[in-house]
């Protein structure tokens, strides 16, 4: 998919900076000896920008955002292992000002369960992804960890003191619990409360970053037409990567090259025409019934602020339209998701905030829907627990004589084309 560049001067933002009061931290308390995952609690102080705050976030370290939410309020629980922290409670607006609270925590060595997927109270498609880790005073350790989907029902065991799961379950509301049971006859557990939407009843391709099938392109700015030798851009591509991994077969790809502004695009066939999995679709009774899908990933960097946009797409062709359901976290511009627009082949910028962490596992949920007139909605975007709704809807495209569901992956240069690495887990496609 072609990039294109906007480059936008806010000389009144540059100008007037907006005032704020101090961001309003009601938990933890300066100072305090607190155990993990610490609750933070804060709201947003008043600030002369007319349009409001944006979102907050909490920073554990000088450069270390750990979350980030959507509004002027904050409530949230972050795993910290035991030391001392100089953390930051800090808000944003939309005219482009910040205030900040500093709060200086100590935490402690204690046991517990620790659920790092699902947040609690997520909007979630099946299959669920759980992962957590459990800590113990047993000096004999954590013998095993499980999860009831209901009191009483005890959906998956594991031994150890992690837990890392996919889960089938029906759409509704769960009240589950995640718990651990250590040597000594000891157990401990943490509550988490889901809502399962309808792609329950879809069908899911998963761990797609280990699969056969992927094709590596190259898109030359300015034009950002696609090519295979492409002088000026390059690129790799590696399976199998078993650190940094969730799952031990995690993807590596890499960008790189001389001419700034510079893309790669990976993609791989799903369903139809040169499909990669087997399914040809021949008879066409798969892809035209498709109204819903899910692209569900987990993705790790060191450099993630090299990246001009990190872009994540599903596209769906048949009698002869093109819906290409594209995103892209544009670090660069604005560090807000954009969505594209099918027709008029440009890039529209989301109040939705994107700040991914470095060296840290980023979850991202996108949910597409095609309407019953063909039409392609924008529904939801999830990172790292923050749900935006977005909601936006455009027409599609004149794509003849092609047929199919592919699925994209693509990293953008920025202004020097300084090369950086992105690895992928846990990459899922579901459909119904």
């Amino acid at each position: 998919m072609r990039k294109y560049v906007q480059l936008i001067v806010c000389l009144s933002a540059l100008l007037v900076p907006a005032a704020f009061a101090g961001v309003k931290v009601s938990a933890p308390s300066n100072g305090a000896t607190v155990q993990s995952p610490v609750h933070y609690s804060a709201s947003a102080g008043s600030t002369s920008c007319s349009k409001g705050v944006a979102s907050m976030g909490i920073y554990t370290a000088p450069g270390v955002l750990a979350y980030v939410v959507n509004g002027s309020s904050l409530n949230t629980a972050i795993t910290l292992s035991a030391g001392t922290y100089d953390t930051t409670v800090e808000q944003w607006d939309y005219c482009g000002g910040a205030s900040t609270t500093p709060i200086k925590i100590t935490v402690s060595k204690g046991s517990g369960v620790f659920v790092t997927a699902p947040a609690n109270n997520a909007s979630v498609s099946s299959p669920v992804h759980f992962a957590a880790t459990a800590t113990s005073t047993c000096s004999k350790g954590v013998a095993s960890m499980g999860i009831y989907t209901a009191p009483n029902r005890k959906a998956y065991v594991s031994s150890g003191a992690t837990l890392n799961t996919n889960l089938t379950l029906a759409a509704g509301t769960y009240n589950t619990t995640v718990q651990e049971w250590d040597n000594c006859g000891g157990a401990s557990a943490t509550p988490l409360t889901i809502v399962v939407g309808g792609g329950s009843a879809g069908k899911t391709f998963s761990n797609l970053q280990a699969s056969g099938g992927w094709n590596g392109y190259g898109e030359l700015a300015p034009k950002y037409n696609i090519c295979s030798n492409c002088p000026g851009v390059t690129w790799s591509m590696k399976q199998g990567i078993k650190s940094p991994s969730l799952s031990g077969k995690a993807a590596q790809y890499n960008i790189g090259g001389t001419t700034p502004y510079s893309d790669v695009l990976w993609n791989n066939h799903l369903i139809g025409d040169g499909s990669t999995q087997g399914l040809l679709d021949s008879g066409h009774t798969i892809v035209p019934t498709v109204h819903h899908l899910t692209y569900d990933v987990y993705f790790y960097g060191t450099n993630l602020q090299l990246a001009e946009n990190l872009e994540f797409d599903i596209g769906q062709f048949f009698d002869n339209l093109g819906l290409m359901f594209g995103t892209q976290c544009q670090m660069v511009n604005g560090q807000v998701w954009g969505i594209w627009d099918n027709v008029n082949g440009r890039w529209v910028s989301t109040k939705a905030p994107c700040h991914p962490l470095n060296n840290s596992w980023n979850h991202l949920t996108i949910q597409f829907e095609r309407t019953s007139s063909n039409d392609l909605t924008y529904k939801t975007i999830t990172l790292n627990g923050v749900s935006s709704t977005i909601n936006a809807t455009y027409p599609p495209f004149s794509a003849v004589g092609w047929y199919g569901i592919v699925v994209n992956f693509q990293l953008d240069g920025n202004y020097k084309q300084s090369p950086y690495t992105v690895y992928l887990d846990n990459l899922s496609v579901t459909y119904y």
